[in-house]
């Protein structure tokens, strides 16, 4: 026999209230007539017409695995529920997806990790200080002058896993279906960049392996020296071993460059980042994707010219916040 629906019963119930028949209403919901009899008995008694609690399913674990499960996994987060099925104590016949549920009724459930860089005690004490010392440094009177500078790698096919493609059962191996890639990836390029609430810098291509000479006759002397003409201008670099041998600290000197301190471990703080993750995408977005290596490089200098400086503004206005952001963390990741 056909069960009513909620709407359904509601408007069952409307009827029975305005003195219709049960057996009328019967035949018009095409059910007996004791179903219309069990529901307005079911709500003189209870106030509703919503279904009565049904016993279910027993409970697989106890209240003492459900707390086992719990702790096990507040305190590790990188465990497996297999794993959890093997260390239960006591004879049990948990499935994985037991574990898994009991871990989604405590609010956990399995996500991707943040990747962040290995930060050891000295990193984070020297991150909260630097975030104490810059607390109240504003954009309108330290941020606008600073250029954050940085090199950044760009693979010509990259493969995360997260790419999908729409295909029908048995079309996994259908030519138009598999997503080809070079053995070792197909390589990259690497380029430097350098960007200002005013400006950016042209994208330098960097061949080959950086060194203290080359960062500073191929980057620092032609790219960065002309954007550092302004006598309040701050340059930002990380602490590379190109950007701190003492040949580049020396040129620095020499050319009387106001050089921003930069805590180790800290790309999070460096707003030049995202604008790589958004150079990346604007890339990847494209109808024809690089083919080659050149390809790739125009297609980078490209993008990197077209987008609006008004987007710059806005990571380089975020420095506040993110000052502040690593103070509460205790120097620790962030969300940046």
């Amino acid at each position: 026999m056909a069960r009513l629906s909620r709407e359904d019963r509601q408007i069952a119930l409307g009827r029975l209230q305005a003195g219709q028949s049960q057996s009328a209403i019967a035949r018009h919901f095409h059910v007996s007539q004791s179903t219309i009899s069990r529901l307005w008995v079911r709500f003189q008694a209870t106030g509703s017409v919503a279904d009565l609690p049904r016993a279910g399913r027993p409970r697989a674990t106890t209240a003492a695995h459900d707390r086992f499960i719990r702790l096990r996994h507040l305190r590790n987060r990188f465990l497996s529920a297999s794993s959890s099925v093997q260390a239960l104590p006591g004879p049990h016949r948990l499935s994985d997806q037991t574990v898994r549920n009991r871990l989604h009724e405590a609010g956990l459930r399995a996500r991707r990790p943040h990747r962040g860089a290995v930060l050891t005690r000295r990193h984070r004490q020297n991150r909260v200080q630097w975030g104490n010392q810059h607390l109240r440094w504003t954009v309108r009177n330290h941020w606008r002058h600073v250029w954050f500078s940085d090199e950044s790698y760009f693979l010509l096919q990259r493969h995360d896993g997260r790419r999908r493609v729409y295909r029908r059962v048995n079309e996994r191996y259908a030519p138009n279906c598999v997503d080809e890639a070079p053995v070792h990836g197909g390589g990259g390029v690497m380029v430097w960049g350098a960007i200002n609430t005013a400006g950016r810098s042209t994208l330098v291509h960097v061949q080959g392996r950086i060194t203290a000479q080359r960062y500073v006759e191929e980057i620092l002397r032609p790219h960065a020296l002309p954007l550092l003409a302004d006598q309040d201008a701050i340059f930002q670099q990380d602490n590379a071993r190109p950007h701190t041998a003492r040949l580049t600290t020396q040129f620095l000197t020499d050319h009387h460059v106001q050089v921003l301190p930069w805590p180790s471990m800290s790309p999070d703080m460096n707003p030049i980042e995202h604008l790589w993750d958004e150079l990346d995408r604007r890339v990847r977005r494209r109808e024809e994707a690089p083919a080659n290596h050149r390809d790739l490089l125009q297609a980078l200098q490209e993008e990197w010219d077209t987008i609006p400086q008004q987007d710059i503004r806005h990571l380089i206005q975020s420095m506040p916040r993110r000052c502040r952001a690593v103070v509460a963390a205790q120097g620790s990741h962030t969300p940046y």
